[in-house]
């Protein structure tokens, strides 16, 4: 039988593979959201991490990610419940010959320092399984949950595999500064394609069109929608990624070109109503455009996870990809970072830095 790797000092707690006397912390979610999340909907408790069975890892939290789909799947679980999210984290023990010690993974292991479990296994709160992040010096590991992880996946499967976008054609992208949506107008661009932008403020517009190639950025808040589609597609929009839903998505589709295809990848516009908004109809637009409009989770690609992942490494190392970060610190800021990516601080992924 394996043994564990020789013991690891970590804070008040010594893990020694005789008894498990290392104490993790994680988030419990107390109370569902009602309006943004607040930290009194939580509760920081303490657990004992059991010993290691045969299979699995410890890992120790470096990154832990913040995104949208966290406010809005938190619903369906029965409370008290843990909060879910993917993290980055380095193996710190282990009983699994494939899943080395010092080598660092990317699992739904949600809002906790350490993690005890078996990489084979799905988690019970997570929808993806743990996987080996792959060498990606000299980049920072934070990237596993970014452009090298799920939001990097998203946009790319949900770009190629639902959009089928040809060279030529025009994308229009909501949620266009966040981690998916910028990210799927740089890959847009690639394919030869005019791609059109939608954010919520000056900065970001000016950043999608000078640093990310947008032929066109416009800002929500301030914009006649009707208006910037007509100046920035006016030959229509053939493909829409759709990242918040609510009147703008209305307003892009009466836009598209006959046959259409929409990728509806979230409905962040919404997920802190307690109400849910009433948006103009879209049946008319979808029957007589013969839309195609198909809402995916990035999951059902994971047969497929490490081709997006080279993919976006490979652009990414011949300087065709570019991102940016907002990087929030520290284990006990973690609502702060989940209520202001909700609220659009960031450009780019949103990440928490643990220490």
């Amino acid at each position: 039988m394996a043994k564990l790797f020789n013991p690891y000092l970590m804070g008040k707690r010594l893990y020694s593979g005789t008894s498990g006397k290392l104490l993790g912390r994680k988030y419990v979610l107390t109370k569902y959201f009602r309006g943004e999340p607040k930290a009194s909907d939580f509760k920081i408790v303490e657990e004992q991490i059991p010993e290691l069975k045969e299979g699995e890892i410890l890992t120790e939290a470096e990154y832990l990610s913040v995104d949208p789909y966290m406010r809005a799947y938190m619903i369906g679980y029965k409370l008290p419940t843990d909060m879910i999210g993917g993290q980055v984290a380095k193996i710190i023990a282990s009983r699994n010959k494939d899943f080395p010690v010092g080598k660092y993974v990317v699992g739904a292991f949600g809002w906790r320092t350490h993690t005890v479990c078996s990489p084979k296994v799905p988690p019970s709160l997570g929808f993806l399984p743990t996987i080996l992040l792959p060498n990606i010096e000299p980049h920072p590991l934070s990237l596993g949950l970014g452009i090298l992880g799920m939001p990097g996946n998203t946009a790319y499967f949900g770009l190629k595999e639902i959009c089928k976008p040809e060279p030529g054609e025009t994308i229009a992208i909501t949620g266009a500064a966040g981690a998916v949506g910028s990210h799927v107008g740089q890959i847009g661009k690639i394919l030869g394609c005019k791609v059109i932008g939608f954010a919520g403020s000056d900065d970001k517009c000016e950043y999608l069109k000078k640093e990310l190639g947008f032929d066109h950025a416009f800002n929500y808040k301030t914009a006649n929608i009707r208006q910037a589609l007509k100046e920035g597609a006016p030959q229509r929009i053939d493909c829409y990624f759709d990242n918040v839903g609510g009147e703008i998505s209305s307003t892009i589709m009466n836009h598209m070109n006959k046959n259409g295809r929409v990728a509806v990848c979230g409905s962040i516009s919404s997920y802190n109503d307690e109400k849910l908004p009433k948006v103009s109809i879209l049946q008319p637009a979808i029957v007589f455009k013969e839309l195609k409009v198909e809402g995916f989770l990035v999951n059902r690609w994971f047969n497929r996870w490490h081709e997006g992942i080279n993919f976006n490494l490979k652009l990414l190392n011949e300087g065709k990809l570019k991102y940016q970060e907002k990087v929030y610190h520290g284990f006990d800021n973690m609502v702060d970072a989940l209520v202001g990516m909700l609220r659009g601080e960031n450009t780019g992924k949103a990440v928490v830095k643990v220490k």
